[in-house]
């Protein structure tokens, strides 16, 4: 079953394992992350250790978490070649982590932005 035809919320009811597997597909095959901002500049997700910036597959789940508190929050696209040329680098400068496909429940898998991008980068042929 290809993940074209599973529901938005059979995809957001996945383990944070699963999303990330999602996320890094989605991502592979679209060439954009997702993120949310507002007038004050990127969203941020502080866990117990980590200060995280939340990255999703798609606009339509970036806009799920647009609630409430975030309501006032634009989705902003992030070009695959810009986030690991810029982000990456800035992320790791600032200590901040990326939270993988957070749904309302869940802030999915907390990691270094190097890891995904060792997910997300072209393989270098040598």
């Amino acid at each position: 079953m290809s993940n074209k035809s599973k529901s938005m919320k059979q995809i957001t009811e996945m383990t944070p394992e699963s999303r990330y597997d999602y996320l890094v597909e989605q991502v592979t095959e679209h060439k954009t992350l997702w993120s949310l901002q507002d007038a004050d500049g990127c969203v941020m997700l502080t866990t117990d250790d980590e200060d995280c910036i939340p990255m999703w597959p798609t606009e339509e789940a970036a806009a799920l978490w647009a609630v409430d508190d975030w309501q006032d929050c634009q989705t902003l696209a992030i070009p695959l070649d810009e986030w690991l040329e810029r982000w990456v680098p800035g992320m790791q400068d600032d200590d901040l982590f990326v939270a993988v496909f957070p749904v309302q429940e869940d802030l999915g898998v907390v990691i270094q932005p190097f890891e995904l991008e060792e997910r997300l980068a072209p393989k270098k042929s040598h």
